[in-house]
């Protein structure tokens, strides 16, 4: 009996979610991932539907979400090739169907199917590691030649509630000095769609875009270019940093307002140049939540994480 009872809650276990979310614990970390589904529960109270990826991410020193309850964190935005869209097309993640699953104790993965527009099939998982960083991978197909531009542009979005602050923070240097030592850089942006979107020092792709490209933050190139792959911001007390591959030519994203007065977005974007239709591609990075005590404490604590990612 003990045995048929054990193997009834694996199989509900393993089969999915029968709520739109799944909730992941480890370390000092508690994330809840969710699909676009709207929900209104004692987990995710009025959390709005289009949002998905990280609906909450929590912490034993502070329990509050770091993410706007509304939003999300991690949220896979938008799909684009630079060409001008109804806004429905741009946000086909936010409307396309989604699923959620289970894979096991500390992974959960969002599927979305080829969708009606862009044709891409993706796939994300959003691990939680043993000290609570969690692993984003994200792998997509493009099922058709729908991206008329010739790449595949993905935006992912993270809104974050009312920090004391709104800038992100990297090593990097001014754009226009090439031979810089690396320093800190305290991104800001004036407005949304202003010098939103900083560069590595040897990303020198252009993307080709219609003109008035509504998606304001995705061109628009800050005065700074960043040395290393990874950000962090805070937010009461606490760290939120962003580690991404070299090899995957992230390019970061702010904006003071993304949602909503005082409630920055920590974006990142991700393009596929001269893609192929039934190619998968794959994307990875890691998202690591932690008091903050100094520069220093970030990169000791990090370094592992951002040495697996090389």
């Amino acid at each position: 009996m003990f045995k048929f009872t054990l193997l009834i809650l694996f199989s509900s276990f393993m089969a999915g979610s029968e709520k739109p979310y799944v909730v992941l614990e480890r370390g000092d970390a508690r994330a809840v991932i969710i699909n676009n589904e709207p929900v209104d529960d004692e987990v995710l109270p009025e959390h709005r539907g289009g949002y998905s990826g990280v609906a909450s991410l929590t912490h034993r020193a502070r329990d509050k979400n770091i993410f706007v309850p509304f939003y999300a964190g991690l949220n896979f935005e938008h799909i684009h090739d630079g060409t001008n869209q109804p806004r429905d097309i741009f946000f086909e993640p936010r409307r396309a169907p989604m699923q959620i699953k289970r894979i096991d104790e500390y992974t959960a993965e969002l599927y979305q199917p080829p969708t009606p527009h862009w044709q891409l099939e993706s796939r994300l998982r959003y691990r939680l590691l043993d000290d609570g960083t969690i692993e984003m991978t994200l792998e997509c197909i493009p099922h058709a030649r729908t991206f008329k531009n010739d790449y595949i542009g993905l935006f992912f979005a993270s809104y974050i509630d009312k920090p004391a602050s709104l800038d992100i923070h990297f090593l990097g240097r001014p754009a226009d000095q090439i031979d810089a030592e690396p320093r800190w850089i305290r991104g800001v942006t004036p407005e949304h769609g202003k010098f939103s979107t900083h560069l590595a020092v040897d990303d020198n792709r252009n993307f080709a875009h219609d003109p008035n490209f509504p998606l304001t933050l995705v061109f628009n190139k800050s005065n700074y270019r960043y040395a290393e792959p990874w950000y962090y911001g805070i937010s009461g007390g606490m760290a939120l940093v962003l580690m991404f591959r070299p090899g995957d030519n992230v390019r970061f994203s702010q904006s003071p307002s993304g949602a909503g007065t005082g409630n920055p977005a920590w974006d990142f974007q991700w393009f596929v140049p001269q893609y192929e239709a039934g190619k998968r591609y794959r994307f990875v990075m890691r998202a690591m939540y932690l008091p903050f005590e100094s520069q220093q404490q970030i990169i000791r604590a990090t370094a592992r994480h951002q040495a697996a990612l090389k």
